[in-house]
């Protein structure tokens, strides 16, 4: 599900992301794919809307580098909109398939999620973490590294892309870690498709690399995916 909560929350002014993949019901409910050429480059500013295939072509492929990379240079979980409720809360209301109740300072109780990596539902949002599906780690080594420390936070806390952060169980995501698609992928089966275009897009949208075991990785994905369609629009 989609809320417009998550569109307000970012200091900039924010385009949508969607990643819509090959198995049906696993996306959000309100996900609206942007209309767009698809020849569209993502670096042009504008929508591009790609088959799998053609989407993982789009990726730089260059060697990664983790020297230097901290945590912490990422800055986690802010309350832009001032709202009370920082981002790990906001994708919680953003994807609830049964809203939690809401109370003072954005405590939240109750509810209900679908975890799509291991296709569980999830009613105690304590047992989630708020994945960012291109792990920092991964985007550090991708080209975050080169950015100012403004940009990382609003990397972190990506509102603007529905599908940049997802909430998930916590083993699946502790098991996941920094990993990429060549060591790591999740294990529900119907989730395959959907993870990769979620990968892709987030790459896409913030112009982060990948190196040539992760294409490999994403390509034989792919093979089975044949209607999975990769929407994203280049962060501000």
């Amino acid at each position: 599900m989609f809320s417009v909560r998550r569109l307000t929350a970012l200091v900039c002014p924010l385009l949508v992301l969607s990643a819509v993949a090959c198995t049906p019901g696993v996306s959000h409910e309100d996900a609206k794919p942007a209309s767009a050429d698809p020849s569209s480059s993502p670096s042009g500013g504008k929508n591009g809307s790609l088959r799998l295939t053609d989407a993982i072509g789009r990726l730089n492929v260059s060697r990664e580098a983790r020297a230097g990379y901290e945590r912490d240079k990422f800055r986690l979980w802010t309350d832009a909109d001032h709202d009370g409720c920082d981002t790990r809360k906001e994708v919680l209301l953003a994807e609830a398939v049964k809203k939690p109740r809401q109370g003072k300072n954005c405590k939240l109780t109750g509810g209900s999620w679908r975890s799509y990596y291991d296709d569980k539902t999830v009613t105690d949002a304590r047992k989630l973490d708020i994945d960012h599906v291109v792990p920092l780690a991964e985007a550090w080594d991708s080209g975050a590294s080169k950015w100012t420390p403004e940009r990382r936070e609003q990397y972190a806390n990506d509102l603007g892309a529905e599908r940049s952060l997802v909430a998930v169980s916590l083993g699946p995501n502790r098991t996941k870690g920094d990993k990429d698609p060549a060591e790591w992928m999740p294990p529900a089966k119907d989730a395959t498709c959907t993870y990769a275009t979620d990968w892709v897009a987030a790459k896409l949208r913030w112009q982060l690399t990948a190196d040539r075991a992760e294409v490999k990785a994403l390509r034989t994905v792919a093979t089975g995916c044949r209607d999975a369609t990769v929407t994203f629009t280049p962060a501000p």
